[in-house]
Parts: structure tokens; C-alpha cells; sequence
């Protein structure tokens, strides 16, 4: 199993790099493989609404000169998703929200292509304006019905200055417990082994009989 984290602050080793660490190194001790990706790195550009992903449904976007289609690949791949960005003005950094538009509509448009993965999302935050963000990622997981991670409290962690996020002892123990419960659920839902989003009506409700 694999979990993907796509980070959205242009500090690569900044207080989110240090949150999404935290989560990811309870994941790898649950001996699930963790990959970080930096969209502020490598920005993509906004939503053109240009309507190709749902006309040609070939699960990519129209626009190819930038990252997000490797991205769209990796994503399909990958067991969880987690997110995260610094808080900008009681919201999202400008990149991830052009991330999280575009892989969005692709998935959304080819047939809920992300359903049913594990999602997650932390925010970074000086002092206020956490929930909006935290909204905000929430809200992409549950847009494309995919299962969301909670933890002990609401995913945040307080600092200003690069790395300032370390002296906030319950924020990372929420990181903390926000990886253990997303390697459970993972877990759980492994070995379940439900049935596939695309089963028949029938196959379904013969896995739940």
C-alpha cells in the first residue's frame, strides 16, 4: 500500500513538509510506502474550464505542459491521498487550490476515479484561518467519495517561523494519531477486500449478503 502526500508550501522543508513528515512516518511504521510531492515546487496553472476532461474522459487533463497528469497517474496508483498546505488568508496556498481544482475535475469527470481511497489533510496556520483550509482539502476528498481520515483533533499545527511547528506538542501528536488511523483504515479496508467502485448492483449486494 502506498500513500501519496502533495504538499503546497513553497518552503520545501517548512512547518507543512514538518506536519506531513510527522503522519507519514507513522505510515511507513505501519509498513505502508510514503511519497512527498511539492506542487508549490512545481506549480500548475489553474482551471481553464475548458470542459476536454469530461468530453474525451480519458482521466487527463487538456492542459500538458506542466506536472498534474504524472501527478493523475500517481494519484490512481496510490491507496491515500494526504494534503497539505500552509494557511494564506483564512485559506489554501494559491498552488494547491490549482492542484486540488484541476486533478478534481479530471477525477470527478472519469467516473470518481479516486473512490474510495483514504484521504487526509493538515494545515499550517500562524494563528487563525485553519478550518477554511482544512475545509478545503476535506472538501476535494469528499467531492470525489473518497473515505476521510479524522484524528484527536482538528489536523493543525501552530509556528510562524520555519520550523517553528515543533514546539506545538498536541499538534503533533494529532499528526501523530492522524497516521495511526489512516494506516487502520487502510488496513481494514485491505482486508476486508471489498469490492471494486465499478461492481455490478448484484456483485455488491452479494459481498454484503
Amino acid at each position: 500500500m502506498k500513500v501519496l502526500a502533495f504538499n503546497g508550501s513553497p518552503r520545501a522543508n517548512g512547518n507543512t513538509h514538518q506536519l506531513l513528515e510527522t503522519v507519514l512516518a507513522e505510515l511507513r511504521a505501519a509498513g505502508i510506502e510514503t511519497e512527498e510531492i511539492n506542487v508549490a515546487l512545481r506549480p500548475v496553472r489553474g482551471c481553464v474550464a475548458c470542459g476536454k476532461c469530461a468530453e474525451k474522459q480519458d482521466g487527463y487533463c487538456a492542459l500538458k505542459n506542466d506536472a498534474l497528469n504524472g501527478w493523475l497517474d500517481l494519484m490512481r496508483a496510490a491507496d491515500g491521498i494526504l494534503l497539505g498546505s500552509p494557511v494564506y488568508i483564512a485559506g489554501l496556498s494559491g498552488q494547491l487550490k490549482c492542484f486540488i481544482d484541476r486533478a478534481g475535475m479530471v477525477a470527478a469527470v472519469n467516473h470518481r476515479m479516486f473512490k474510495r481511497k483514504v484521504g487526509a489533510s493538515v494545515a499550517a496556520v500562524r494563528r487563525a484561518g485553519a478550518l477554511p483550509a482544512f475545509h478545503s482539502m476535506n472538501s476535494f476528498f469528499m467531492m470525489q467519495q473518497m473515505m476521510v481520515v479524522g484524528s484527536s483533533y482538528w489536523n493543525m499545527g501552530f509556528g510562524m517561523a520555519e520550523g517553528e511547528v515543533a514546539q506545538d506538542a498536541e499538534g503533533l501528536q494529532t499528526m501523530r494519531n492522524l497516521g495511526k488511523d489512516m494506516a487502520w483504515l487502510m488496513r481494514s479496508i485491505d482486508k476486508a477486500k471489498l469490492p471494486a467502485p465499478d461492481t455490478t448492483l448484484e456483485e455488491r449486494t452479494n459481498f454484503i449478503r
